[in-house]
């Protein structure tokens, strides 16, 4: 891995492949470090002939925090932004859509395939309205436009999203972050208890940082939704997402679909708000086919 600077930030990064090729970039969701996106499927697009990079979003693993700002306060943003009040936040969707840019800038890559997940779709949305002079294609995954009045997750998996753990010792925190993950999971693709656990242990000590994830959660909700701004996309544009994705309903990604003037989707049954082992072969093959196209 390695370490850049880029708008105003130091960002942590990895890629796959050869530097040569058509350039993806790869963003994951809220709270979410680089190694969400499968090694796999980094590697599975790597080899179908595209320059991977994944990165760890501001206030998230190896990247720059903004842990002077102070925790978040998301009830009392939420009161706001249902008020119509200002919500406090240390930055913005945008701004967070700028450092995928700027990595890019100190990159040297002037387009790249902008694929997004969950909150990380958020950003390559944003990416793709405001930046469309960088974007070759959008895909966007298991993530929503953002409009007033969509259909909410299940609420066992919501409340996941501010559950705390028993406690601090490192047991724990694998405790807590298998619930997390059993909950927003695929029912059709379920992850083994050791693969699951691996998983979590690899995130916690790389780093265990809930409270970037806070200030990640407030920037959503000071930030606009995505609806006008859809509206204005040109890049080809794929949406992928499950049809039990119990975090963000598959209404959010075909709300997307709509939006998006000539939009594709595609929805898979069984698949959550994760990135399953047995359902990473269909998406490399998806994304990179589609991805090619749009290249050509």
């Amino acid at each position: 891995m390695a370490r850049a600077k880029a708008n105003g930030i130091e960002i942590e990064y990895e890629t796959f492949g050869n530097r040569a090729d058509p350039a993806m970039l790869l963003i994951m969701g809220l709270g979410a470090q680089l190694t969400l996106w499968p090694r796999s499927f980094c590697e599975g697009l790597a080899a179908n002939g595209f320059f991977v990079v994944r990165y760890d979003n501001r206030d998230c693993g190896l990247s720059t925090d903004f842990g002077a700002w102070g925790p978040a306060n998301i009830p009392e943003a939420l009161r706001d932004a249902m008020s119509g009040r200002k919500v406090s936040a240390p930055y913005l969707m945008s701004d967070m859509a700028a450092d995928g840019t700027g990595l890019l800038d100190t990159l040297g890559i002037d387009r790249a395939h902008i694929v997004g997940g969950s909150m990380g779709g958020m950003i390559a949305q944003t990416i793709a309205g405001l930046a469309p002079q960088r974007t070759r294609s959008l895909v966007s995954i298991f993530s929503t436009s953002g409009r007033p009045g969509l259909p909410l997750g299940k609420p066992e998996a919501l409340a996941m999203l501010t559950a705390l753990p028993a406690g601090p010792a490192r047991e724990q925190l694998i405790a807590h972050g298998m619930k997390v993950r059993a909950a927003i999971g695929s029912p059709g693709y379920p992850a083994s208890e050791e693969a699951l656990r691996a998983l979590v242990a690899l995130n916690i000590d790389r780093r265990w940082y809930p409270e970037g994830a806070g200030r990640q959660y407030l920037a959503i909700i000071a930030s606009d939704n995505r609806v006008e701004l859809l509206k204005t996309v040109r890049a080809p544009t794929l949406v992928l997402h499950g049809e039990d994705d119990p975090l963000l309903p598959v209404e959010c990604g075909r709300d997307v679909a709509r939006l998006v003037p000539g939009a594709r989707i595609d929805t898979y049954p069984g698949w959550g708000h994760d990135m399953p082992d047995a359902l990473v072969p269909t998406l490399v093959e998806r994304i990179a086919t589609f991805c090619e196209q749009a290249k050509a």
